[in-house]
């Protein structure tokens, strides 16, 4: 584990996993808050143009070797929306890494950077106990994080994701568009307010550990009295 070093005086945020569904509305919407004096987006690949910003810097990884680069995670933030589908990973084992692996071992090194504030995307009904396999290595990420011991840790669990999404999923298409007749808990919810929510409780820092569950993300969005339009 590399040394400890002084936590950052200013509000920095990182964002991991930046060209992502989430990822990607977190750089757009951190970009534009007065509260942060920096943000770095990293990534596997290049940002497209549109999430440019002058108050952005772009850092690009070979997720295989973070322990080279542990000054990447030198903020008072870390958002973490680092993910992938078994279809997309090609087997459990490289899944495991890409969705348990690799977000730990950032969180380590956000750890020892001095990051305070961690805060993560995880899954509606992740857990541990979970008989499936997607579910448990996401509760398994999140009882890892926690015990980290970070002054702050936020988990966002959402449902199914309304987004501009590269590539087609047809599970999650009909899951989608039957989202109204599911009970709240599992309606299919905007990134952008995803990415609202993990914004808002970066701002408000709020000490210990805190779940907010997909319902409560979708009612953020009707506070603010946001309106989406067609997805």
């Amino acid at each position: 584990m590399p040394a400890t070093v002084t936590s950052p005086a200013s509000n920095d945020a990182v964002v991991i996993g930046a060209t992502g569904l989430v990822g990607r509305e977190c750089v757009t919407q951190l970009a534009n808050r007065s509260e942060f004096e920096r943000v770095t987006a990293v990534a596997r690949r290049a940002l497209p143009d549109e999430l440019k910003s002058p108050r952005l810097r772009t850092v690009l990884i070979d997720f295989d070797r973070l322990d080279e680069r542990p000054d990447v995670f030198k903020a008072s933030h870390v958002f973490c929306a680092l993910g992938t589908t078994i279809k997309q990973a090609g087997s459990r084992e490289r899944f495991r890494q890409v969705d348990f692996g690799y977000p730990l071992r950032v969180a380590e090194l956000a750890k020892a950077a001095g990051a305070r504030h961690f805060l993560l995307v995880s899954s509606v009904d992740a857990s541990s106990a979970s008989r499936g396999f997607y579910l448990r290595v996401k509760g398994d990420l999140e009882a890892a994080i926690v015990a980290l011991g970070f002054p702050s840790v936020t988990v966002v669990r959402p449902s199914f994701l309304l987004g501009d999404r590269k590539e087609f999923r047809l599970g999650e298409e009909i899951a989608m568009r039957l989202s109204w007749a599911l009970p709240r808990k599992y309606r299919a919810v905007h990134v952008r307010d995803v990415a609202r929510a993990l914004v808002s409780a970066a701002v408000e820092d709020r000490p210990g550990v805190r779940v907010i569950e997909n319902p409560e993300v979708s009612a953020q969005s009707t506070r603010a009295g946001v309106d989406h339009g067609r997805v």
